[in-house]
């Protein structure tokens, strides 16, 4: 089970996340593309610090808005959509060679990703983008119980997919994550934490807020990095996976 995390998501003098700290604990690294957050400068300085530790780097791209960090909808067209894609790819593709990368897979951001999820036409477009950037380029989309649908979708189009889960979120009973509006969806418990992603990786899934048990198999956790308690907790996390009898 890969941890990854989204990183490169300040922009000038406004600082966001503790990349430097995270870098280190983590096995994929989703970097914003300039759409949502991210300059070249820290682009570039993101990349480095990746190759520095042996990071896969993910395109993280998004919906053109800045000003809303790339959480909110903006309507496209599925043409339009594909076009963002690959111009957010490509762009982030010529800044890998600089430090001898390449884009491993692509995860879409905040509200491009949440509706994806909701609309088949945006997802087959993102899909199409994928495929159009490079064969064989992985797709990372959270797992939910539509999962094989989804894997079918992508299989006709030619796209792998990894399928993403989250360690510090409740679930629904569709295998949703919870709304952040809602009590209870986010866990603060570093315990709580540790034992969901030890349940999606030993288990294949994890317990719904209402307590039915969802099988969502996951081949990478999401963690975040953005204060001291969440180190804490992806240094939890990766010791437990370390050692998941302990």
């Amino acid at each position: 089970m890969k941890l990854n995390c989204d990183l490169g998501e300040s922009y000038g003098a406004w600082q966001m996340g503790q990349d430097e700290q995270v870098m280190p604990l983590i096995d994929m690294a989703n970097v914003a593309c300039g759409f949502h957050a991210a300059d070249p400068m820290v682009i570039r300085q993101t990349l480095a610090l990746a190759a520095r530790h042996g990071v896969e780097v993910g395109a993280h791209p998004s919906y053109h808005d800045l000003p809303g960090f790339g959480r909110r909808s903006i309507h496209h067209s599925p043409e339009e959509i594909e076009a963002l894609m690959l111009y957010q790819l490509g762009a982030l593709e010529g800044m890998c060679r600089r430090e001898g990368l390449h884009i491993s897979y692509v995860k879409p951001h905040g509200a491009l990703n949440n509706d994806m999820m909701r609309n088949p036409e945006l997802l087959k477009a993102v899909l199409r983008s994928v495929r159009c950037f490079r064969e064989g380029l992985p797709l990372m989309i959270p797992v939910t119980n539509r999962y094989r649908e989804h894997q079918a979708m992508a299989a006709e189009i030619g796209v792998p997919l990894l399928l993403e889960a989250f360690a510090d979120r409740a679930y629904d009973d569709e295998g949703q994550l919870v709304s952040r509006r809602q009590a209870g969806a986010v866990h603060e418990d570093p315990k709580l934490v540790v034992k969901q992603a030890l349940s999606f990786a030993r288990d294949g899934g994890v317990y719904s807020a209402t307590g039915n048990w969802l099988t969502l198999p996951a081949d990478s956790l999401c963690v975040h990095g953005d204060n001291d308690a969440a180190l804490d907790a992806i240094r939890a996390i990766r010791q437990a996976l370390a050692n998941p009898e302990s």
